[in-house]
């Protein structure tokens, strides 16, 4: 086997299990996951429609690249989302099509990242913010590659101190992975700093890889968050060049059972991880990509869906900013509260207690330099209906003020 198996880390689910395993529930209330981060809306009845009358493509072997109607559609939406002039964005070289972004980020590690390099260069560093998903992390140990992490602390908005990285780092730089809005945080990156991401890019030569699958979940409908894309645009910088951004229609259209997504930017990075997937088998069943034309297509479920993100955050907020360190984030589905007890007891009791299960928020960053910027936070994911958030943030609330002073 791959020896760097034995590297990888136990998911933060496996963790959670682990912590809570054998908790005697001190509570007959029903219990309430904030857990995991699944959407939980009503996936768009037209979409469930569009792939039914499709099922006679069972039959047909779907092709890598996909269908033209898909990477159009993609293609299509990215110019208008992120305001790039028409015609720049060609979606016969500039649109992957892939089954989610969980599996296309591990993939595309695996095919960008250089073995072997000579120093400066090497060992090639996969750079990524921590807290972080830890599909990163995973892909850059199986790519041979060594993570190196970025804290996201409050003191900088929850984004990492992009201005304290030293040359030493860029200048081994392969991969740099962004996530705006964050997981677990929130946070957006604002355009300015993308734009001098490309730059050091550039200047160090390594690929920006932009994971921006929670970037319709915003709540401000003047005001969308800027993306990778965006920063291109802004720049003129029409061949994309080292930026490639991830999105998906899990979060954005409540179809996470769809695993559907796309990769798109950067064209000659785009061919040579097609090839790389070619070789894969990872193609989108043709049904799956109708599917898809019809989501990416409409945007007044997406709307609706902010929609109901918006009330759940306005009452959960009001029910806990009494009691504990928690803001709005600017996008996303998450809270990222701190805890006035280390996150692990808080995440037990608070189940034991209450039956209401969160994230430990040490489980989702690691410890670099003797700190961890995940300790004493909590990762809540408001996916739940809105009265079961209601419940689970009343639940905290309680468990919070019986804590001892």
């Amino acid at each position: 086997m791959n020896d760097a198996l034995n590297q990888l880390q136990p998911y933060p689910f496996e963790k959670l299990r682990a912590l809570l395993s054998g908790v005697q529930i001190t509570t007959d209330k029903a219990p309430i996951a904030l857990s995991i981060g699944e959407p939980k809306h009503r996936s768009p009845d037209f979409v469930a429609a569009a792939l039914s009358a499709n099922l006679d493509q069972l039959a047909v072997y779907p092709t890598t690249l996909g269908i033209p109607a898909l990477r159009e559609t993609i293609a299509a939406w990215c110019s208008r989302r992120f305001g790039l002039p028409v015609g720049v964005f060609d979606p016969a070289r500039n649109v992957l099509p892939v089954n989610g972004t969980r599996e296309a980020l591990f993939a595309f590690t695996q095919a960008v990242v250089k073995r072997d390099v000579a120093p400066p260069k090497g060992p090639g560093l996969v750079v990524s913010p921590n807290p972080f998903y830890q599909i990163y992390e995973g892909a850059a140990l199986l790519a041979g590659a060594q993570p190196h992490y970025l804290p996201c602390l409050e003191a900088h908005g929850f984004n990492p101190d992009f201005d304290a990285v030293s040359d030493d780092i860029w200048q081994r730089c392969q991969i740099l992975f962004l996530c705006s809005p964050g997981n677990p945080t929130g946070a957006l990156i604002p355009v300015d700093t993308l734009k001098k991401l490309i730059a050091l890019a550039d200047k160090f030569d390594f690929v920006i890889a932009a994971d921006e699958c929670y970037s319709e979940l915003y709540f401000d409908e003047a005001n969308p968050p800027a993306g990778l894309l965006t920063a291109c645009g802004e720049l003129g910088r029409h061949d994309f060049k080292r930026c490639v951004v991830f999105h998906s229609l899990s979060k954005r259209s409540n179809l996470p059972g769809l695993r559907s997504g796309f990769v798109a930017g950067d064209a000659e990075i785009l061919q040579a991880f097609l090839l790389y997937r070619t070789y894969h088998g990872c193609a989108m069943p043709v049904q799956t990509q109708l599917a898809s034309v019809a989501a990416w297509g409409d945007e007044v479920h997406v709307k609706a869906n902010r929609d109901l993100y918006r009330e759940k955050f306005d009452a959960v907020l009001a029910i806990l900013h009494d009691v504990l360190d928690v803001q709005h984030p600017d996008g996303g589905f998450y809270l990222w509260a701190k805890t006035p007890i280390d996150d692990e007891t808080f995440t037990r009791e608070l189940f034991a207690h209450e039956h209401v299960t969160v994230v430990p928020g040490s489980y989702l960053s690691r410890h670099v330099d003797g700190h961890n910027p995940g300790a004493n936070r909590i990762r809540l994911a408001l996916v739940a209906p809105l009265a079961e958030c209601v419940a689970a943030a009343e639940r905290i609330r309680d468990f919070v003020k019986g804590l001892p002073v």
